[in-house]
């Protein structure tokens, strides 16, 4: 008699990795996940602030409040810019000389920086300079953000365990929702426990002066971070690179990367950071109630993106983020008609907020791990930095400058809404180019 086949409960389960490894993993996910959040914390806090900084930076006496804003939105796309650069320099320097030491000095410049603008002198003390001041830091800012992405997702998904480099990748993009929901929670509690006097004296600055403690927490994290591959002993130009059969070249696959990606950058940007400004400015929404928008939607985006990234463990990296765009393509201006019409209850506009921020979690949880996977190790750090930072600079950076000037010029209160579905539509074609058993293949 044959032997019966055996069916998927009779398969050897993946063996649970020794102590040492759980433990390593674990020590890689806290401190590459800690710094993080201080960066996107900061992100959140611009955010939350852009109609404050524009007020105190960028509009001189008499100046336009709209204009201002735009500049405002100006320097932070400045930063986006500078992103890609960053993810160059500190993913070579990562791929050289290790993940550690490119870790530490990504978190010492960021936090740097942010502080000082919580000490920056406004326009009314040092006239056009502070604009500029602010667009500096903000730069070197980009710098940082830039090297933080690529060496914290390699050490991450390079430490996981079998089966779990979504789950583990998914932690970058949940301390993403983490830094961006207290950075909107700080603003929102400022406003609630002071007069709009002092939150444009002083008040706005306390978030920013909050960097210098969370990245010395960082640090001190960082320092104890174990290396999870040996160091190459020259750097080879990632565009020079020779591939391995059936591997992409890096210079074709980072495109690639910025398509698969470029619905998550654009749509979690619109409904995640410039939805305060733009409830405000086009809405006429109070600026707490505004924040308390943002932070609803931050709390669904945090809720879900831990189970997506289980999920593309199981299902597939393309399956999950398909899955994202196709929701956001067909619900992003049905969401921004209920939240403009007078008669929906708060309950359900705060709802929808929610889920809002829950279909984002579909596209930035398998999203590290999905660039992890299309690059080898000695690449790895360079090449899905600078796809993230390229990404995030053209369809990120941009969006609240775009957004807030269409929405002036045309008038037209959906934009936010047909930015963010226009660009998830434009990813379906690169993300169909995925491999269904990608999640299950080892990291090259």
């Amino acid at each position: 008699m044959s032997r019966p086949e055996a069916g998927p409960k009779d398969r050897p389960a993946v063996p649970a990795p020794p102590p040492a490894r759980r433990r390593q993993a674990r020590r890689a996910l806290v401190a590459a996940s800690v710094g993080n959040f201080v960066e996107w914390y900061e992100f959140g806090v611009y955010g939350a602030f852009a109609t404050v900084i524009a007020a105190r930076f960028f509009t001189p006496e008499g100046g336009d409040r709209t204009e201002a804003l735009i500049g405002t939105y100006a320097a932070f796309a400045v930063a986006f810019f500078f992103r890609p650069l960053g993810a160059l320099l500190f993913g070579r320097f990562a791929d050289r000389a290790g993940r550690r030491p490119a870790l530490i000095a990504a978190v010492c410049l960021m936090s740097g920086a942010t502080a000082l603008i919580g000490l920056l002198p406004a326009y009314s003390a040092i006239g056009a300079a502070a604009p500029w001041v602010l667009t500096l830091l903000r730069a070197v800012q980009g710098l940082s953000a830039g090297g933080e992405f690529g060496g914290a997702v390699s050490i991450v998904t390079e430490s996981a365990p079998p089966g779990r480099r979504g789950r583990h990748g998914a932690w970058q993009s949940f301390t993403v929702a983490l830094g961006l929901l207290a950075g909107a929670g700080a603003a929102a509690g400022l406003a609630t426990v002071l007069s709009e006097s002092a939150l444009h004296a002083w008040g706005w600055r306390v978030p920013f002066l909050l960097a210098l403690p969370m990245g010395a927490v960082a640090l001190w994290l960082r320092l104890r971070l174990p290396e999870p591959n040996a160091r190459t002993s020259a750097i080879t130009p990632i565009t020079a690179t020779v591939p391995t059969p059936g591997e992409l070249r890096p210079a074709r696959a980072i495109p690639l990367g910025i398509a698969r990606i470029m619905g998550w950058s654009a749509a979690g940007y619109t409904f995640l950071v410039v939805l305060p400004s733009y409830l405000q400015a086009t809405l006429g929404t109070s600026f707490q109630h505004a924040l308390i928008a943002t932070c609803l939607a931050n709390a669904g985006f945090a809720a879900a993106v831990l189970p997506a990234g289980s999920l593309s463990d199981r299902l597939g990296r393309r399956a999950v983020m398909l899955a994202g765009s196709v929701l956001v393509v067909l619900f992003a201006v049905p969401l921004l008609h209920q939240l403009r019409a007078p008669g929906v209850p708060v309950a359900v506009k705060a709802a929808l907020l929610v889920a809002a921020g829950a279909t984002i979690g579909l596209l930035a949880g398998p999203g590290p791990a999905l660039l992890a996977e299309m690059f080898p190790t000695r690449v790895r750090s360079t090449g899905l930095g600078v796809a993230y930072a390229l990404s995030n600079a053209v369809f990120s950076g941009c969006a609240g400058l775009i957004v807030t000037a269409l929405v002036r010029h045309t008038g037209n209160p959906d934009i936010p809404a047909l930015y963010a579905a226009g660009a998830c539509a434009a990813a379906v074609p690169a993300l169909l180019t995925l491999r269904p058993d990608d999640h299950q293949r080892p990291l090259r």
